[in-house]
C-alpha cells in the first residue's frame, strides 16, 4: 500500500557519489519538508540508514534509479512503501549553471499531493490460448505453451502436421473477432478439423463456414493484418513477425504469463447526459468516436457507449470531448490541474523565475530525460518535467492550466506511438487563445532535446497566476482571460465554444433547434415566439444546424470572454398572433398570414371562409369550431336513446 503523503515527515537526500548540489534549504522553505542529513551512497554504503528511515516510516526518498531495492527493504522490515522521487535525473544532473533549488522544491512538492489510484476491474484469464500461424514457427510456438496453457493452434497454411495430444490443431481462417484478454469471440471460416484415425500424416475433415470460438488469450504468428486496429494496446493479443525469431519467443513467453486475474484499470468515465453524440436521430458530435484508436467506444443512440475492457486509455476522447461527457479517469483531470499548479507555485515560492513545463509519458519521456541528463546536458534549471500517463489527454484545457497558473512555455514531447491527430487538433487550439509559447516537441535523441530546451524562449510568464480549478472548459475560459486581453477570440472549425448565428429572414421560429439542443444553449420563451441563446453553454456539436429545416443556422467558433457570454440573448423573435375568437396569443404572426394566404380559398379543406378562419385560431378555439361546424368530420351517427327500467317495464305490461 502506497504511504498516504500527509504522513510524510522528511525527505531522505542523497547526492548520489556527489555528483549533484542540493538546496535543502530551498527545498524545506518552499515545501515545510524537513530533509535528512546529506547521504552520498544511500543504497549501498548508507544502506542502514535508509533501513532505519523506512523502518519509523513517513519518508519520501529523493532516489528514482533505485527504488526497488528501497521497496524490498521496505516489505523485509514489514513497513509501508515509501514515496519517491527522482530529483536527480529531472534537476540535480544538468549543465544549467543556474540553481537547481526552486525546481526541486517544485518536484518534491508534487510528490506530496494525494496519489489516487484508478479504479479497476477484475479480469479472469483460464489460459485458454489460439495460436494463429503458419509453419513450424507456429508448431513450435504451439509445443511450448501447449505445456502451460490450453492451446488451438490455427494453421493457415497447408501443413500436415503430427498428431499431438499437447494441443489441438485445425486449418481455417478467422473472419472476425472481438473482445479482449480473457473474452475473445472469433468467427472461423472453412474450418478443418485433424482427424487423428488412420495411418500415416492425419487427415483433415471437409471445410466448414460459420464455426465460432472463445478463447482467453490470442498469439498472431501469421504476418497477415493484424485482427484489431491499434492492436498493440488490445489486452491478451499478441502478435509477432514470424520471420524474426527474438520476437516470437518474447511473444510466447508474455503469452504463458496471461493465466488468472488480473486487475483492469477503467480509464475514463461516461455521463450519458451530457453527451452531445446525437438527438432524434440527427448526427452531432462524434470526436470521440473518430478519435478512439481501438474501437472501444461506439454509438448507442443520442450518446456514445464505452467499452472498458478494450479501451486502452490513451485519453484522446476526454481531451476532445465538448461537454465533459467523457473525463479521464486515472487518475480524474482535476488531480492534473493541481500538480500542474503546484509544481508552479512552489517553484515561485522557492525563488525560481519564468517556469517552463515539460509533459512526457511514463515509459519514452522518462528514458529520453536520464538519457540526457546521463550522458548529455540534462534539463535546463527552469524547465520543470511533468509525467502523464495519458499524453493524448493533455488538451487544450491543460495546455492554458499550464501557462495560466504561471509556467512560461508548456512544451509536450512526443513519444513514437503518440496520438499525433489528437495533439496537433488540442495544440491550434491552444495557441489560438492563448497566443503563447506551446510546442509539440517530436525529438527522439536525448541531446537534440537539451539542445532544443537550452535554447529558451523569450516568452514570459502571466504576472498574476490563476488556480486552475473546474472543468475543463472553466479553467480553459479562466486561463484565457488571464493570458490575452482580448475579448472575442476566433478559433478553428474544430473549436467546442462559438456562438450560433441565425438568418432571421429564413427562420420561421419552429424551435426544433431549441427542443433537440444537447447543451441548453438554445432556449424558447414560453409567453412569446422568441429564440434565444447563451454562448458559454454552447458546444458547437452542429446539431442545431442539421436539424434546421431551413437552413437557416450556422455555426461561428470563438471564444466570447465578455460578461455577454453567460447571458441570454435573443436571436430572432416575431409577433405573435391573436387567436380571431379568443385574443390568446399563438404562434408566429408572419407564419399565419403565410398559410392563410396559401391556403385560404385555394385549398379544397379551407374552400369556404368558416373552414379558412380556423387556421386564424388557437388550438381550443379551432377544436370547437370544427366540432360545431356542418359536415363535422367528426361527428358521428345520432346517439342512440339511454333505455331506462320504464322502458323494460313497459314491455311487461304489453304482454
Amino acid at each position: 500500500m502506497t504511504q498516504q503523503p500527509n504522513t510524510v515527515k522528511q525527505l531522505i537526500i542523497c547526492d548520489c557519489l556527489g555528483s549533484q548540489t542540493i538546496d535543502t534549504a530551498a527545498i524545506e522553505g518552499a515545501t515545510g519538508l524537513k530533509c535528512s542529513r546529506l547521504h552520498t551512497a544511500l543504497c549501498t554504503k548508507e544502506i542502514e540508514s535508509a533501513t532505519k528511515a523506512i523502518t519509523n516510516g513517513g519518508v519520501i526518498i529523493a532516489c528514482g534509479q533505485e527504488q526497488s531495492i528501497f521497496e524490498e527493504i521496505a516489505q523485509e522490515v514489514n513497513a509501508e512503501l515509501p514515496l519517491f522521487v527522482d530529483l536527480r535525473d529531472r534537476a540535480g544532473w544538468s549543465d544549467d549553471p543556474a540553481t537547481n533549488g526552486p525546481k526541486m522544491a517544485a518536484l518534491a512538492a508534487e510528490a506530496l499531493l494525494p496519489q489516487i489510484e484508478p479504479k479497476v476491474r477484475d479480469v479472469t484469464s483460464d489460459g485458454v490460448c489460439l495460436i494463429i500461424g503458419a509453419g513450424q514457427v507456429a508448431l513450435d510456438a504451439a509445443a511450448k505453451l501447449g505445456e502451460v496453457l490450453s492451446v488451438t493452434l490455427l494453421l493457415t497454411d497447408a501443413s500436415d502436421p503430427d498428431a499431438t495430444d499437447r494441443f489441438d490443431v485445425i486449418k481455417g481462417r478467422v473472419t472476425r473477432a472481438s473482445g479482449s484478454l480473457g473474452a475473445f469471440d472469433l468467427r472461423l471460416d472453412a474450418v478443418q478439423n485433424l482427424e487423428p484415425g488412420g495411418r500415416g500424416h492425419p487427415r483433415f475433415s471437409a471445410p466448414q463456414d460459420g464455426a465460432t470460438s472463445q478463447c482467453d488469450i490470442i498469439l498472431d504468428l501469421s504476418g497477415d493484418t493484424p485482427l484489431f486496429s491499434a492492436h498493440e494496446k488490445r489486452d491478451g493479443y499478441l502478435r509477432a513477425d514470424p520471420k524474426h525469431a527474438p520476437s516470437v519467443a518474447d511473444a510466447v513467453f508474455e503469452a504463458a504469463q496471461m493465466v488468472g486475474t488480473f486487475e483492469k484499470p477503467l480509464y475514463v468515465r461516461l455521463e450519458p447526459s451530457l453527451c452531445a453524440h446525437s438527438r432524434a436521430e440527427q448526427p452531432a458530435c462524434s470526436n470521440c468516436l473518430n478519435a478512439c484508436p481501438t474501437g472501444a467506444i461506439t454509438s448507442a443512440g443520442e450518446h456514445v457507449a464505452i467499452d472498458p475492457m478494450i479501451c486502452a486509455g490513451c485519453g484522446a476522447c476526454s481531451a476532445l470531448c465538448p461537454s465533459g461527457a467523457i473525463t479521464f479517469d486515472a487518475p480524474p483531470v482535476d488531480s492534473l490541474f493541481r500538480r500542474i499548479q503546484t509544481l508552479a507555485s512552489t517553484f515561485r515560492k522557492a525563488g525560481g523565475t519564468q517556469p517552463r513545463l515539460l509533459v512526457h509519458d511514463d515509459s519514452h519521456g522518462i528514458e529520453m530525460i536520464q538519457l540526457a541528463a546521463r550522458f548529455g546536458r540534462g534539463l535546463p534549471a527552469n524547465v520543470i518535467p511533468l509525467e502523464v500517463t495519458a499524453l493524448a489527454g493533455f488538451g487544450h484545457a491543460e495546455m492554458l492550466a499550464g501557462l495560466g497558473a504561471g509556467f512560461a512555455t508548456v512544451d509536450i514531447l512526443l513519444s513514437p506511438k503518440s496520438d499525433r491527430d489528437t495533439l496537433s487538433r488540442e495544440l491550434a487550439l491552444g495557441l489560438a487563445i492563448s497566443g503563447k509559447a506551446i510546442r509539440l516537441l517530436d525529438i527522439a535523441d536525448p541531446d537534440a532535446l537539451s539542445d532544443t530546451l537550452f535554447d529558451g524562449t523569450e516568452a514570459r510568464a502571466v504576472a498574476s497566476p490563476i488556480l486552475p480549478m473546474g472543468s475543463r472548459r472553466q479553467v480553459a475560459r479562466t486561463a484565457a482571460k488571464a493570458l490575452t486581453d482580448a475579448t472575442i477570440i476566433p478559433l478553428p472549425d474544430t473549436a467546442p465554444y462559438g456562438a450560433v448565428l441565425v438568418d432571421t429572414d429564413a427562420c420561421t421560429l419552429c424551435l426544433s433547434c431549441v427542443s433537440l439542443c444537447p447543451s441548453g444553449a438554445l432556449m424558447d420563451n414560453e409567453d412569446k415566439p422568441q429564440l434565444r441563446f447563451q454562448e458559454d453553454a454552447c458546444l458547437q456539436c452542429g446539431l442545431c444546424s442539421n436539424i434546421c429545416p431551413e437552413n437557416a443556422i450556422t455555426l461561428k467558433p470563438q471564444l466570447n470572454l465578455t460578461d455577454g457570454a453567460f447571458a441570454q440573448v435573443v436571436l430572432h423573435e416575431e409577433e405573435p398572433f391573436a387567436c380571431v375568437e379568443c385574443g390568446n396569443l399563438f404562434g408566429v404572426k408572419s407564419t399565419i398570414d403565410k398559410i392563410t394566404e396559401k391556403l385560404a380559398g385555394k385549398h379544397a379543406m379551407f374552400a369556404n371562409p368558416a373552414a379558412a378562419r380556423m387556421i386564424q385560431m388557437c388550438d381550443n378555439c379551432r377544436i370547437q369550431a370544427q366540432y360545431h361546424s356542418e359536415n363535422n368530420p367528426f361527428a358521428g351517427a345520432e346517439r342512440p336513446r339511454v333505455r331506462t327500467t320504464d322502458d323494460y317495464l313497459s314491455k311487461r305490461k304489453d304482454h
